[in-house]
C-alpha cells in the first residue's frame, strides 16, 4: 500500500514519489520505521497546522535527523497506523493555555516542558481580560 510518505534526502529536500512505510511498535516501548531495506528507531513530532494535530507527523531518529513524513496516517496500514497512534499518545499532548496568573518573566506561546508536552496559545481573545493584559506583549 502506498502511503503518504515523504523521506527527505541527503540534500534537504523530498523527493515527489511516495514509498511504502512501515511502522511498528516494539516491545521495548519504541516506535520503528522501516522504508526499504532501512529501518530505524524514531520519534514523533506534531509539525504545523495547529489546526491539523493528527496530519503531517514528523518521524525523528535518535539525531533528531527527519527519516520521513507522514502527512496522512489515515493512509498506512491499520497496524502501522496503530503504531502511529501509540507513539503520539506517549508522546503527551498539546495543553491549551485558558487562563494567566501571572507572568515572571519572558515567555513564547508556544512552549514545550521537560516532559517533551506542548502549551499552545491558540486564541489569545478567547481569554480573559486580565490573562490578555499580562500577554499583551506577546500577543498582537
Amino acid at each position: 500500500m502506498e502511503s503518504t510518505l515523504a523521506r527527505r534526502s541527503d540534500d534537504g529536500t523530498i523527493p515527489n514519489s511516495a514509498g511504502e512505510l512501515t511502522l511498528e511498535w516494539r516491545d521495548d516501548g519504541s516506535l520503528w520505521a522501516l522504508l526499504g531495506d532501512e529501518e530505524r528507531a524514531v520519534s514523533v513530532r506534531r509539525c504545523f497546522p495547529w489546526s491539523e494535530p493528527t496530519r503531517h507527523l514528523s518521524l525523528r531518529d535518535v539525531d533528531e535527523e527527519e527519516f520521513a513524513l507522514v502527512r496522512d496516517p489515515a493512509e498506512l496500514d491499520p497496524r502501522s497506523r496503530a503504531a502511529l497512534e501509540l507513539a503520539l499518545a506517549v508522546a503527551g499532548f498539546v495543553f491549551e493555555v485558558t487562563r494567566v496568573l501571572e507572568i515572571d518573566e519572558e515567555v513564547e506561546l508556544l512552549i514545550r516542558d521537560l516532559a517533551g508536552d506542548l502549551y499552545h496559545l491558540g486564541r489569545p481573545a478567547a481569554l480573559d481580560r486580565e490573562s490578555r493584559e499580562l500577554l499583551w506583549a506577546f500577543v498582537d
